[in-house]
């Protein structure tokens, strides 16, 4: 069964909490802390594995977790790290924030791995928390709580070119003429339900990869039909091949066709509406004499337009090469790196709006900033990583820190401290 989307509850590993314990040795009455810290939780990773190519594992199984980090022990002993969870999808798997549909990854190009959430932080034994005034500490960290989300992972084909068209008008036909891939074909609507993907090869010119779209109808931009299902495929495309069939064999009219089809993809998305497109005006073998040449009355309609018509028969033949070689041409003017959709959705930006209170004090001459928000905000973000960083400059300025700190009486140079961090402010 080919299945292009799936709904899954995914959860980082819980940090593991900080033990509070003290030394206990013969001959060693005032035996200092030594509770152990606890182990970090596993992060949830996702992974390109090349041998996969639809979704259907994820339809079976719904909550996947990342393991928790175990407590700290006594006499230091450090608690053992949760195991990373790493969910394998096929490329082109788009990974979405399941209520707002933003996107958090998109498992294409050079994104062939990708941590969406980490694991919280272990927490620290009462070890780090003996002072000169306060050599019995009876306190421990407890460990980050894991984060959790619900997500949608939605797989758009990756192909160089889509073929688009009513169906039943010789797609399927015409895919598995030019490639390797078996298309199930039979004279009905509808007969292909999944997309099918072919390699082209050719003599003398550069190959590329094509899929043949499940037939649109009116009303696939509102989800009519197999609509939604179906048009995500095509996001990915450089060029279309627009499938006509010429003859009218089934009483429509090509042109009325063409206008039908690119309603719909206008409706759907403005920018796939605005790609290449070529014309495989079919069945040619089926006009007969007598008749008016539709081909021509297509030619009139859009090659002034910009868009070439190519009449072809998907049974003899006839006319495929010249396309095949055209549309190659064009791909060759084209950037062909996969088109790879931005992140939108940050999980970490939960941290900046959740309601959890800090404060800002000056004590000698220090400014410490501490509380619940930045504790946790410092057990999910890596500061030695450029992202990290980036994203820890965005918190202190949403968050209200940075506006709290110039309140203070902050100059250029103070320090900062927020628990074991530690830094200069400069503007």
């Amino acid at each position: 069964m080919f299945a292009d989307r799936a709904k899954i509850y995914i959860r980082s590993g819980k940090g593991g909490d900080g033990h509070c314990s003290f030394r206990r040795e013969l001959y060693v009455p005032n035996g200092g802390p030594d509770g152990g810290d606890g182990g970090r939780g596993g992060d949830l990773i996702f992974a390109i594995d090349e041998g996969l190519n639809t979704l259907v594992d994820y339809r079976h199984k719904r909550k996947y977790a990342a393991g928790d980090g175990e407590p700290g022990g006594k006499r230091r002993c450090h608690g053992k790290d949760g195991k990373d969870l790493i969910l394998y999808v096929p490329e082109g798997t788009v990974i979405k924030e399941a209520v707002t549909g933003k996107v958090i990854a998109d498992m294409s190009g050079d994104n062939r791995r990708q941590i969406v959430l980490k694991g919280g932080k272990g927490g620290l034994g009462n070890q780090h928390f003996a002072t000169s005034t306060m050599q019995v500490p009876k306190y421990a960290q407890p460990g980050q709580p894991a984060r959790e989300l619900e997500v949608k992972l939605e797989l758009k084909v990756i192909a160089d070119v889509g073929l688009i068209g009513f169906p039943n008008v010789g797609k399927s036909t015409l895919l598995s003429r030019v490639t390797n891939a078996e298309p199930k074909i039979a004279n009905y609507h509808f007969t292909t339900l999944s997309p099918n993907l072919g390699v082209v090869d050719l003599e003398g010119a550069k190959g590329f990869v094509m899929a043949d779209i499940p037939g649109l109808i009116e009303g696939a931009s509102e989800g009519v039909g197999l609509g939604h299902e179906f048009l995500r495929h095509i996001e990915r495309t450089k060029l279309m091949i627009h499938v006509v069939d010429a003859a009218g064999t089934e009483g429509r009219d090509p042109i009325d066709d063409i206008y039908k089809i690119n309603a719909e993809l206008e409706a759907y998305n403005p920018e796939i509406a605005k790609r290449p497109q070529v014309i495989a005006a079919n069945k040619t073998d089926l006009i007969f004499e007598a008749d008016e040449d539709p081909t021509e009355r297509l030619k009139k309609e859009f090659e002034p337009k910009g868009i070439k018509v190519f009449p072809i028969s998907g049974v003899t033949g006839k006319g495929i090469s010249e396309l095949l070689y055209y549309v190659s041409a064009q791909l060759e003017s084209m950037d062909r790196k996969t088109v790879v959709f931005e992140q939108e959705y940050f999980p970490e930006d939960e941290l900046i709006y959740e309601e959890l209170p800090y404060t800002v004090e000056l004590e000698d001459g220090m400014y410490i900033v501490e509380g619940p928000k930045i504790e946790k905000m410092l057990g999910y973000t890596n500061l030695d990583s450029e992202k990290g960083f980036a994203f820890f400059q965005k918190f202190l300025k949403e968050t209200g820190i940075l506006d709290e700190l110039e309140a203070k009486g902050i100059q250029e140079g103070d320090t900062v401290k927020m628990y074991g961090l530690q830094f200069d402010y400069y503007k």
